[in-house]
């Protein structure tokens, strides 16, 4: 359990962040500052941002979960990340800041028609939901396995949190706070692999000859294979869910449009999505280093995946510590859930409702409690799966709906027949969906949940490409 001096410590971060969103409440004077900082914001300030929705709470938690249950096959989903950051530097971003919206779906508008528009926002706000409840969930249980408090306290006194700053601050608020919390999660990480190393045997070198030999750090089958987590789905996959969150995803659109240029922007990605590949490699590491020490010390009892790194945390590090490494891992999953909040309460007010400009800055912040209120509920959900992190991306794999093969059909092609395509890709989905929930029907299609993006995009890009009227 933590100490005083544990708790003074989380005490003054939490109420430290609610100061923070305090300071930039009255900058608030319009919808315009609410969701785009009036495109003032610093790089630093932007890529920091960035790379902290990345790593929510699903990184700092799940991914030494996932590497201590399995081995390094995940960390195949960061490599695509450098050529998604291309993609986005060399199309993405400068499309965006032609179109200078707010809204990342108005381009859809402009190329299909209003259905388009409400269709991805849909499936945005959808994904949002269930990302912001498997953040809370996961960032509950250290919490839980430090203080003794239930895990539904802990997702709703964590979720009034961030409703309050979020819904204070606007995206300055986030994009400053989640720089702060990005520094402090990567400091939390390092010091964390630092305790473990010093108690494993052999340390650095001795954790790493042990987990060769019991092929810990393997990236997965290199065979191809429909219904198991090779090497080529998880590449696969993250090529489609990087290039979905830097091309057509809100929460990184509104950081294009904070930035002082095109070049800026431009470096947020970056800057922003190359820091993630390393510090994921970091979560591994801890991951992996996790089971070494529990290979040599072993477990009393049976713990599940993701609450081992809690239960180091609670019962290995001294006291002080312990306060800053539930800190940082309040950072990892805090920046994401504001992030998420702000950005699905300006597809609310651009893309849903439309909301005239006297009462959208009202509206932006009630649409923001809404949003972080929803999470709240969302994350209750989450209380007894098995593996956070795989539920969730199978979650990403539905609800994104093909987003992505909207958006290239939108680059792409001048012409198409884009509704059928949209509306094949979604029968494709619901299908393999319905599947996984009755596999014995006669009619049920075995796939692996991660390939429903993969399909699905490829599938509306596809039919609307074959579609395509001429001039």
């Amino acid at each position: 359990m933590i100490g005083s001096l544990d708790i003074a410590i989380i005490c003054i971060y939490l109420l430290a962040v609610l100061a923070f969103g305090w300071m930039f409440y009255r900058k608030q004077t319009d919808a315009s500052s609410f969701t785009r900082g009036n495109g003032r914001l610093p790089v630093w300030a932007l890529s920091l941002s960035v790379f902290a929705t990345f790593v929510s709470s699903i990184s700092f938690l799940a991914l030494p979960g996932n590497a201590f249950a399995k081995d390094w096959s995940s960390f195949v989903f960061s490599l695509s990340i450098p050529i998604t950051a291309f993609l986005a530097v060399r199309f993405f971003v400068p499309l965006y800041r032609k179109i200078n919206s707010d809204s990342a779906y108005a381009f859809l508008e402009e190329r299909f028609g209003r259905w388009a528009r409400i269709y991805a926002s849909v499936c945005y706000l959808l994904t949002q939901l269930a990302r912001m409840g498997a953040i809370l969930y996961l960032l509950a249980l250290p919490v839980n396995s430090l203080t003794g408090l239930g895990l539904e306290q802990i997702i709703v006194i964590t979720g009034l949190l961030v409703l309050l700053y979020s819904t204070l601050g606007g995206i300055e608020a986030v994009v400053y706070t989640d720089a702060i919390q990005g520094i402090l999660l990567i400091s939390g990480a390092f010091l964390c692999l630092y305790f473990i190393l010093s108690k494993i045997d052999g340390g650095f070198g001795g954790m790493w000859q042990e987990a060769l030999q019991n092929h810990k750090l393997s990236l997965g089958s290199f065979a191809f294979d429909w219904k198991s987590s090779s090497f080529w789905l998880i590449l696969f996959y993250g090529f489609f869910i990087n290039l979905q969150n830097f091309g057509a995803d809100q929460s990184y659109i509104q950081r294009y449009m904070s930035a002082k240029s095109v070049k800026d922007a431009q470096k947020t990605v970056w800057l922003g999505g190359l820091l993630y590949v390393p510090v994921s490699l970091l979560f591994f590491l801890i991951g992996t280093a996790l089971w070494v020490y529990y290979f040599q010390n072993p477990l009393p009892e049976a713990i599940p995946a993701d609450q081992v790194f809690p239960h180091f945390i609670s019962t290995e590090l001294p006291v002080g510590i312990k306060g800053l490494l539930i800190a940082a891992i309040l950072s990892a999953g805090m920046s994401t859930l504001s992030t998420s909040v702000n950005s699905s309460a300006t597809v609310l007010l651009t893309d849903i409702f439309k909301i005239e400009t006297a009462n959208s800055l009202r509206f932006l912040r009630t649409a923001s409690a809404i949003m972080a209120a929803c999470s709240i509920v969302a994350a209750l959900l989450f209380l007894g799966v098995d593996s956070a992190l795989d539920v969730w991306w199978a979650l990403a794999s539905i609800f994104s709906g093909g987003i992505l093969g909207l958006f290239l059909l939108g680059l792409l092609v001048k012409k198409s027949a884009a509704k059928l395509a949209v509306s094949i890709g979604l029968v494709f989905v619901l299908w393999t969906s319905l599947s996984q929930m009755f596999p014995e029907s006669p009619w049920a299609f075995t796939l692996h949940p991660n390939f429903v993006i993969i399909i699905g995009t490829t599938l509306i890009f596809a039919v609307g490409w074959l579609l395509r009227k001429k001039d």
